[in-house]
């Protein structure tokens, strides 16, 4: 596993259709200084095997790789293994957790990546307005605390928060510092679901990625949109 070198830096979403696209995407960003890594999700994955895009973004780079499920983590406690036996044989660096199933699932799914070498990013807040239960949504605030605690006592150092909504994100990375030995976060919302650099860099500390996804394979200049972008940060 390798771990993104920089203590702030961008992640680029590759939220893509096609394998091409995303090797264009690559070679176009990957020497961006402040470019982190890249997260890929389900549409890649599926459509070519998350293998074969691996591959593709190692054509071009060998930054870190962070694959998300949207959302990993909810399902049984014994699927955990499955899941992360794939997530090491493919050759990501990080996976990302949304544990919402119970406490069973988080504890054997994060166990199952780190036993596998693949490093868990969790997440508990996501970036939809009605996603907390005062919103509207299905989530209270307890349960969401519950899961970031369970996630630091296993030891694990990086988190996914709000960058759409930095008064949550501002008050869950504090609650999450009290318990983890210096903790990294990942910001999605940043961009099209509203939220800005800038006012995350106002209260999110040293340690903080923004992911970024349209403002970048959406721009004309991909590597000069990255290249604005991490000079913010």
């Amino acid at each position: 596993m390798t771990r993104i070198a920089l203590a702030k830096s961008i992640v680029i979403a590759c939220d893509i259709a096609s394998k091409e696209d995303l090797e264009r995407l690559v070679a176009a960003t990957q020497g961006v200084p402040q470019l982190g890594g890249y997260k890929v999700g389900f549409s890649l994955a599926l459509k070519h095997s998350l293998p074969e895009v691996v591959r593709a973004i190692r054509k071009h780079t060998g930054k870190p790789i962070i694959y998300d499920h949207q959302k990993a983590g909810t399902d049984v406690p014994h699927t955990g293994a499955s899941f992360a036996r794939v997530m090491a044989e493919s050759g990501v660096d990080y996976a990302i957790l949304f544990p919402f199933a119970s406490p069973s699932t988080e504890e054997a799914w994060i166990g199952a990546l780190q036993k596998e070498g693949v490093i868990p990013i969790v997440g508990a807040f996501m970036t939809i307005p009605d996603f907390a239960a005062e919103k509207g949504g299905y989530i209270a605030a307890e349960s969401i605390g519950r899961i970031f605690n369970l996630a630091c006592s296993m030891g694990v150092t990086d988190f996914v928060l709000p960058g759409n909504n930095p008064g949550e994100a501002s008050r869950l990375r504090q609650l999450i510092e009290a318990r983890a030995r210096q903790p990294s976060f990942f910001l999605p919302g940043l961009g099209a679901q509203g939220g800005d650099i800038s006012s995350c860099g106002k209260v999110m500390g040293d340690r903080w990625h923004a992911i970024v996804g349209r403002s970048i394979y959406g721009a004309p200049d991909p590597g000069a949109a990255a290249s604005a972008l991490g000079r913010e940060i």
